[in-house]
């Protein structure tokens, strides 16, 4: 019988990290032992393929088509020089590498194209006729896609560019631990692929030297080790710990050793007792694999993380280590969590022979797929920044239990309920009252049900973020309780930093802030903050620890904790600077900057000092990235709990002003004052009037009751730390600086008597102008609009002027900055908002519809104009636009920050309007693959809310137990 033709394999890995490079081997090998032919095309050392596989039937070819994430440590991607980096890999010679390539695949008569997962594989495939199929658990357009939001919108292209060239691929083989990949429409799931064991336990102990007495720790970060500090002391007795990838000349303690480059980890793997590394695939798989206990540090901006943690955690197989702990040697008390699970992933992890054997008979000409066409281009809009998809609340149907962790607790969705069917049987309301909200009602509940966990019974069912809490709170004590909506802009927008008039609406969703002060000798501690802060057991200091319930759709960890005393440089508080670098060392803990960093605006802006230890349990309903201010929520709810908790009497003003110092001078983003004083100072079912000068309120606005407003999420997250933001408001300073300039110039150079008193009055005032919207839109057209530069580069801008006069943002010199749009859009906006304001209290007319409908969609385009639009919420506007022409929504415009987010939409206030909003939630699912969320109804600010004060009630159960230790001389 004649012997089978051998299939030839094209085989593309990408250049990000040898674990990809480790799963391919093993496909590979099942392919080479089934006959075939492979040429890998990498930029990987050739060992990690020949180590595995000795065959005439592989060919290495060192090629580098893409460049994954460009990391400047071994915990930290560079998200503008990984983009930069792609650019000049795969964008800039595109036409070239599409020619070779094309030439190659057919010299070699490739019958298959495996990608892993290099996206211009899948083109050049095409090109030459030629079938291509990806394997991956994530796709380089989802981990880009956040990158966007640091990078700025002009590098939109490359991801678009990206989900184009995976179109072109036929399906995609899908591993465990998968990101969202809307680019690929059709998928097959296969199993774990992992590295196959060449040697027992005992043979790579024997072979290292270690006995079985001695517990194994491999240090597994990827290569990337040099420089750290590794001390004697970081092990428990009995440890040793293996060093993965350590540097020829690195010196290392005498229970640390050194592990060759080439040492075949999976044997490794499975001879330690557990793992410390950062997570990817390879570490992951194998760690699950084996059984092996995984203590991970987080890495900043990798999206891939939160999946493959998730799945970890599942699985009982991880433990999360703080990055600080990491550097300074905490380790003990992780290890001996670590140690104490029980890994039990208990599915296939013959990933790599499934995968070679549909490779296989796809080659043959089988079809493994439901669908012809892919789905990149009409799911643009989705994949652009597709990160948030992972928060989407529906879930398809064969979605593993591991893939979306929804936040904790959930929110109830209902408007309000009476205080008469309020029964919260946990605790006693000392002081305050619900208001009839039901998310208040339901975030006490589950302070309840955190109150009553039982830790040896339970501890293995809950998620972390839930055994921290609670193991947080001395639940006799009282526990002060603060709520705080998010906002939706229905007018004033960006314009708020320039001084504009704005109109902002609360929103029914909202955070609650738990807070407890203790003195440290009662403060409970977690173990790891055990072994930082306990070191010494006779010092006495002041602990802030926090808890966030939904970390994990942001991908950042779920507790934080520090030293109070961090914040003091001898007598006085340090620096805001000093702060925001304190808080910057670890991306996945810079988030604790928003809550933590109330603490130390109350130090230096009240000269407030706190001597007890403080507990904090934030949970926020407002979602992130939408643009309806999730950080000013958090920021209110926790500076008034905080507030509350140490009875400090602090006007709801005020409280947004120091909220926003939070945000500008320790979180670093430069966002006006608008979204905190909402949040605030707003009241349910009104407009909050305010003139932002700096936060002057004009009052509050009712809501006609045939007009309503709603807000629809467009999927694309929206941040007012990006670089679009941040540009367009250098701009709009630069404009005012420039304008000032002029002005100052005209009266110098002109004779008064000439000019006139009022022409030099009004120059004079120009020339000195505190805020751009004081400059009416006649004097912007008739004196400036014609002077202003489009555009300026940060050098010259510089050079002439000095400084652009904002405290809180920077000029880049390298960078161009758009002016004139920028400097135009809060001189108009500010009148516009004013006529809505008037609008809103005419006569209930079709002709007021309109007319409030025209002014919002002006401020829509005047954000386009800045640079702040988006496909998405361009397309939102769109379909209110056309419901127009036969309904009863009359204006749309997007919100906040702009650059994606929420788009407010104005209508008539009735079941028509509903249905219509309704309509518009399906059209753009069925362009885009999202369905956006609906926010409608509203809620009071925080000011209105107040505080409440709760303890705990006590249970006859718990009496009897207290008063039997106290007969018996037991302290409880």
């Amino acid at each position: 019988m004649a012997t089978p033709t051998p299939l030839v394999f094209a085989y593309y890995v990408t250049g990000h990290g040898f674990g990809h490079a480790t799963r391919v081997v093993e496909v590979a090998r099942h392919l080479i032992d089934a006959g075939h032919l492979v040429h890998v095309v990498t930029a990987a050392p050739d060992y990690v393929f020949t180590s595995e596989i000795q065959s005439p039937n592989l060919f290495l070819r060192r090629v580098l088509l893409d460049c994954g994430a460009v990391q400047s440590d071994a915990l930290t991607v560079d998200r503008l020089a990984s983009l930069e980096k792609y650019s000049q890999t795969a964008v800039i010679p595109r036409e070239s590498i599409l020619a070779s390539e094309v030439a190659w695949l057919k010299s070699i008569k490739a019958d298959l194209v495996v990608s892993d997962v290099v996206p211009i594989a899948c083109r050049a495939a095409a090109d030459a006729g030629i079938r291509s199929v990806c394997i991956t658990n994530f796709s380089w357009d989802f981990i880009y896609a956040d990158y966007v939001m640091a990078a700025g919108h002009h590098h939109r292209s490359i991801i678009l560019q990206i989900a184009e060239d995976y179109s072109h691929c036929e399906f995609l083989i899908r591993l465990p631990g998968f990101c969202p990949m809307p680019a690929f429409r059709d998928v097959v799931d296969v199993p774990l692929v992992v590295r196959r064991l060449h040697k027992s336990r005992e043979e790579v102990r024997k072979e290292l030297g270690v006995g079985d007495d001695v517990k194994l720790l491999i240090f597994n970060f990827g290569g990337q080790p040099a420089g750290w500090t590794l001390k004697e002391e970081y092990l428990p007795t009995g440890w040793k710990c293996l060093v993965c990838g350590a540097s020829d000349d690195q010196e290392l303690p005498p229970n640390f050793i050194k592990l060759p480059k080439e040492a075949y980890t999976p044997d490794v793997i499975a001879a330690s007792d557990c793992m410390l590394g950062k997570i990817g695939y390879g570490t992951s798989s194998e760690a699950m694999a084996y059984k092996l206990p995984f203590i991970f540090v987080r890495r900043d901006y990798f999206n891939e993380e939160p999946f493959l943690r998730n799945i970890i955690e599942h699985y009982k197989g991880g433990v999360e280590m703080i990055r600080r702990d990491l550097l300074s040697g905490c380790w003990q008390p992780y290890i001996e969590h670590a140690i104490s699970l029980k890994p039990c992933y208990n599915r296939d992890i013959n990933g790599g022979e499934v995968a070679a054997r549909i490779l296989q008979d796809t080659a043959h000409g089988n079809t493994h797929t439901k669908y012809k066409a892919c789905g990149a281009r009409r799911l643009r809009d989705a994949i652009v920044l597709g990160y948030q998809l992972r928060g989407i609340s529906e879930r398809n149907a064969n979605v593993p239990d591991w893939y979306v962790h929804a936040p904790f607790p959930s929110q109830e969705h209902e408007q309000s309920i009476s205080n008469e069917e309020i029964h919260i049987p946990d605790f006693e309301v000392l002081h305050g009252d619900l208001q009839g909200l039901s998310d208040t009602a339901s975030f006490l509940k589950a302070l309840g049900e955190l109150s009553a966990i039982d830790f040896e019974r339970d501890n293995k069912d809950q998620l972390r973020e839930r055994l921290a809490a609670a193991r947080l709170f001395n639940w006799e004590e009282e526990i002060f309780v603060a709520r705080a909506p998010g906002r939706l802009d229905v007018m004033g927008g960006i314009a708020d930093y320039s001084g504009s008039l704005v109109l902002q609406m609360p929103i029914k969703e909202a955070c609650h802030a738990a807070v407890q002060k203790n003195h440290p000798s009662k403060q409970k501690l977690w173990k790891h903050a055990q072994a930082r802060h306990h070191s010494d057991s006779d010092k006495q200091t002041p602990i802030l620890e926090i808890v966030s319930f939904g970390a994990d759709l942001s991908n950042r960890g779920p507790t934080f904790d520090m030293d109070i005393s961090d914040f003091m440089d001898g007598e006085q508080p340090i620096s805001y600077e000093a702060a925001r670098n304190y808080f910057s060392r670890d991306t996945s803990q810079r988030w604790a900057a928003y809550v933590a960093g109330a603490i130390l605006v109350l130090m230096t802006e009240l000269g407030v000092r706190f001597e007890d230890s403080i507990s904090i349990v934030i949970s926020s309903a407002v979602p992130e990235g939408k643009g309806v201010s999730s950080s000013a929520a958090v920021e209110v709810a926790n500076m008034s709990a905080i507030a509350a908790a140490h009875g400090l009497k602090i006007a709801p003003r005020d409280i947004a002003l120091l909220c926003q110092k939070v945000e500008n001078h320790i979180v670093g983003a430069p966002c006006g004052v608008m979204d905190q004083m909402a949040s605030a100072c707003g009241e349910n079912n009104k407009l909050l009037a305010m003139v932002c000068q700096p936060a002057e309120v004009l009052g509050l606005v009712d809501i006609p009751s045939h007009i309503k407003f709603w807000g629809i999420d467009s999927g694309l997250r929206h941040s007012v730390g990006g670089s679009d933001y941040g540009s367009v408001r250098i701009g709009t300073f630069m404009g005012r600086k420039m304008m000032k300039s002029m002005a100052s110039n005209k009266v110098k150079e002109n004779n008064s008597d000439e000019m006139g008193r009022n022409s030099t009055e009004l120059l004079e005032a120009e020339a000195s102008l505190a805020y751009l919207c004081n400059l009416p839109p006649h004097r912007y057209e008739g004196g400036y609009a014609n002077k202003l530069p489009e555009r300026i580069t940060g050098e010259e801008f510089l050079t002439k002027y000095a400084s652009h006069d904002d405290p809180v943002t920077v000029v880049n010199k390298d960078l161009t900055y758009a002016v004139k749009e920028p400097t135009a859009h809060p001189v108009y906006e500010n009148s516009r908002v004013k006529a809505f304001k008037s609008l809103l209290t005419a006569a209930a007319s079709d002709e007021q519809l309109s007319a409030l409908g025209e002014l919002m969609y002006q401020c829509h385009y005047s954000y386009s104009a800045c640079g702040l639009g988006s496909v998405g919420t361009d397309r939102l506007v769109e379909l209110v636009q056309m419901m127009r022409l036969s309904g009863t929504l009359y204006g749309a415009k997007i919100t906040g920050g702009g650059s994606g987010g929420t788009v407010c939409v104005m209508g008539e206030k009735s079941v028509r309007s509903s249905e219509q909003i309704r309509e518009i939630q399906q059209r753009y699912k069925s362009a885009t693959g999202f369905m956006p969320y609906v926010f409608e109804g509203s809620s009071p600010g925080a000011g209105k809310f107040g505080y409440l004060k709760i303890r705990r009630r006590s249970s006859p159960k718990a009496d009897l137990a207290a008063a039997s230790a106290v007969l018996n001389g037991v302290h409880v």
